[in-house]
């Protein structure tokens, strides 16, 4: 592998979770599917835990994609990824990554839940795209009123 595919293949690698970030906050079905492979597991009961509530692994991308829709429709959000770091082994990836995720209720700006969670992600070259395999959410840090989470 040359240096400039290693490069391209990293970008693209990071784009990966960008699509994801960007899917979820701009409430984009599509944008949010095409971060993730058919049969993609996303794992976020580490951060769910610390955050006080339980959540299951959810298998496949038409549920991942349902599931964060689903959930989330009530909520303003914010994610910003930072500190991406990617290593490219032929057609897999591995990227491991910060994402502060921010939930403000629609209907109530004044309050909010803050989350800095790191993501361990595998992923997957799918024609000229990389796609999630697997992630595994855990949380570093959180803020904010707890019961924002909970819709109440």
């Amino acid at each position: 592998m040359t240096n400039l595919q290693l490069i391209s293949d990293q970008l693209a690698v990071a784009d990966t979770l960008y699509r994801f970030a960007a899917g979820i906050d701009l409430k984009d079905p599509g944008l949010l599917a095409s971060a993730f492979a058919e049969d993609a597991i996303s794992d976020f009961r580490p951060a769910a835990a610390k955050a006080g509530f339980d959540y299951p692994v959810l298998t496949g991308r038409d549920t991942i994609v349902a599931a964060l829709s689903n959930s989330l429709t009530a909520f303003d959000t914010t994610h910003s990824v930072s500190n991406p770091r990617v290593s490219v082994d032929g057609d897999k990836a591995h990227l491991d990554a910060l994402v502060e995720a921010q939930h403000v209720p629609r209907a109530d700006h004044s309050r909010h839940y803050l989350m800095k969670n790191r993501y361990d992600v595998d992923l997957v070259r799918q024609g000229d795209m990389w796609v999630i395999q697997r992630v595994t959410i855990d949380n570093v840090w959180r803020s904010g009123d707890p019961s924002v989470l909970a819709g109440v």
